[in-house]
């Protein structure tokens, strides 16, 4: 019971933690920022607003204002719900604690970029080169539900310069994509599973380590049960 409520904590607070970060971060820029707009933090960090109507890091599922939008936001809905009924599963089941924290960043990853698609369209007025949003505009947002766009700001260019020629020359940056916290999330969670899946996935090594303490104890208290003995 004591395993399971921390598990519970740990997706709780994770979830709770990245939403309300990644959800402030975004109201900020969109209410601060127009379209394009940069703010150098360093030279290889940057805070540098866009908008996108798809996935993340800015990749797009069809053509701009498509079907393409519905289509992706009723995907990460149904995605969400099965990656939430799978957390409460592996809490239940008492999977490891770092199993649960990788996907509790993954869900809430998943969420934050949803809410955009959900109401920010509703909410806000739209984002241009020239004009910086309003929250509850008088006319109305700028989408309907679940055609909100996704904001973005997140850009880190590690490295810029001319290709050498063969490669073709031209100018080259990375990391280009700007993506946000909720993608940063996603890609913690992923990136720590695969770096330490041994360790993740592997539940049956704490249990044996645990087994084998208590069996070494017991042998203990065995052996000082029989050296008293004679002396009874």
């Amino acid at each position: 019971m004591e395993r399971k409520n921390k598990m519970w904590w740990i997706a709780a607070f994770t979830v709770a933690f990245v939403l309300l970060v990644d959800q402030w971060v975004k109201f900020y820029v969109k209410t601060h920022f127009a379209i394009g707009d940069q703010y150098d933090v360093t030279s290889w960090f940057k805070i540098h607003f866009v908008e996108n109507e798809g996935m993340a890091f800015g990749w797009k599922l069809g053509p701009s204002g498509t079907w393409g939008k519905l289509v992706l936001s009723l995907f990460r809905i149904v995605a969400v719900f099965f990656i939430g009924r799978f957390i409460v599963r592996l809490i239940k089941t008492e999977a490891t604690p770092g199993l649960v924290f990788c996907l509790s960043l993954i869900f809430a990853g998943a969420i934050g970029n949803i809410l955009d698609s959900l109401y920010f369209g509703r909410i806000f007025s739209a984002s241009t080169p020239f004009d910086i949003a309003t929250l509850f505009p008088k006319g109305g947002g700028y989408a309907n539900i679940l055609h909100g766009k996704v904001v973005d700001m997140l850009y880190f260019p590690l490295f810029e310069g001319y290709l050498p020629k063969w490669l073709g020359g031209g100018y080259f940056t990375f990391f280009d994509p700007v993506f946000n916290i909720a993608d940063a999330s996603i890609s913690v969670g992923v990136a720590l599973m695969l770096l330490f899946h041994r360790s993740i996935f592997d539940n049956n090594k704490e249990e044996e380590l645990n087994l084998s303490e208590n069996e070494e104890s017991n042998i203990a208290l065995n052996n000082q049960e029989s050296t008293e003995l004679p002396n009874a």
